[in-house]
């Protein structure tokens, strides 16, 4: 591995919870990282701790092998060859592009430095905005900047804080896809930090979801949407609602019974006696559940969201329970309709009933 925490931990004082909690996760050569969860959930301050900004209370940081942060070793910031890109892309607005990106590369000769500053506007396609200056450049070829001026030095480790936020949702797309092609062939191992589950899913090889300094899962993208490992992964990711289910076995099979009807292929869910009385809550995707006129089952559309080629419907059964689900946008049907759905699953995830109510 290239990156590795092993129980970080990361305490502000004053405070009586950790701001990072014993968080371990890796990331391999090459490899592109995101920290994705909600605001306060302690992302910012791992990648900061990442870079040696802040001081670890716990755990370890190693980079290629070495340890960099821990109680007893501090590598300093500027020891550490990582770059950094900012959300205000942190440019010196007195500065050219050429001459923001070759700030740090004073120790190279000037041919040396004239050469790698070409290289990495090449690479991120503004070969030919060396001359101009940042308030001549839209957000996009700011950030490119900020990222070329990251990447100039060759470092060991790139980390990038929320690098889109600042750019329209239609440009934030596009350049999100943009820098990962760009890390890939620089070859440049990096972790991201961002608020967006599409940046996350359009970025990253492996994403983290943290909440209260806590990493609950680090897997991909794939991993985090189907194969939750807690309940506010499942949650936080996607759409979706947990209803009541109940795990049971009927003619020698386990099934999950829901109010929509039997699941029968749950090879992945836990055996019946893993909840009290086989009592569950089922996570239920709007891309598990289907709309059909000719469904038995009967729900009421009490709101809905146009997203271009689909709507997002909220649905009630007559029973009361709340469910999602997505249906191409030529359906479109009227707040406070009721329409035929029926039940489509590949995944079955279930948690304990919640306490919460």
């Amino acid at each position: 591995m290239f990156l590795n925490l092993d129980h970080l931990q990361v305490h502000y004082p004053g405070r009586s919870t950790a701001a990072v909690d014993r968080v371990s996760l890796q990331l391999q050569p090459g490899e592109m990282g995101v920290l994705i969860g909600p605001s306060g959930c302690g992302k910012t301050t791992l990648l900061r701790a990442i870079a040696g900004l802040e001081p670890v209370t716990g755990g370890k940081i190693q980079l290629a092998q070495q340890v960099i942060s821990s109680v007893q070793v501090q590598v300093p910031p500027e020891a550490r060859r990582m770059g950094m890109v900012f959300q205000d892309y942190a440019l010196f607005p007195h500065l050219n592009v050429q001459d923001n990106i070759g700030f740090g590369l004073r120790h190279l000769s000037k041919a040396d430095q004239k050469a790698r500053i070409q290289e990495v506007l090449d690479l991120v396609a503004l070969p030919t905005n060396a001359h101009q200056f940042p308030h001549e450049l839209s957000g996009g070829q700011q950030q490119r900047v900020a990222l070329a001026r990251a990447l100039a030095p060759r470092p060991q480790l790139l980390l990038l804080d929320e690098p889109f936020s600042n750019l329209d949702i239609e440009l934030r797309e596009r350049l999100a896809l943009e820098v990962r092609a760009i890390l890939k062939a620089a070859q440049t191992t990096a972790l991201f930090v961002t608020h967006d589950q599409m940046e996350a899913f359009a970025i990253g090889d492996v994403i983290g979801v943290m909440s209260e300094g806590r990493l609950h899962q680090w897997a991909d993208a794939y991993s985090l949407y189907h194969r939750p490992e807690t309940r506010f992964v499942a949650e936080f990711i996607g759409h979706g609602v947990f209803t009541r289910a109940t795990i049971a076995v009927q003619d020698h099979q386990a099934v999950v019974e829901t109010p929509l009807g039997a699941l029968t292929d749950i090879s992945e869910c836990p055996l019946p006696s893993a909840y009290p009385d086989g009592q569950c809550d089922v996570l239920l995707r709007a891309d598990d559940i289907v709309h059909d006129d000719d469904a038995p089952v009967k729900a009421q559309i009490v709101r809905k969201l146009f997203r271009g080629s689909e709507f997002l419907y909220s649905l009630r059964l007559a029973t009361g329970e709340q469910l999602m689900t997505h249906v191409p946008s030529h359906h479109d049907h009227q707040v406070g309709e009721w329409i035929g759905i029926k039940i489509q699953m590949d995944h079955v995830v279930t948690f304990p009933i919640s306490s919460v109510t």
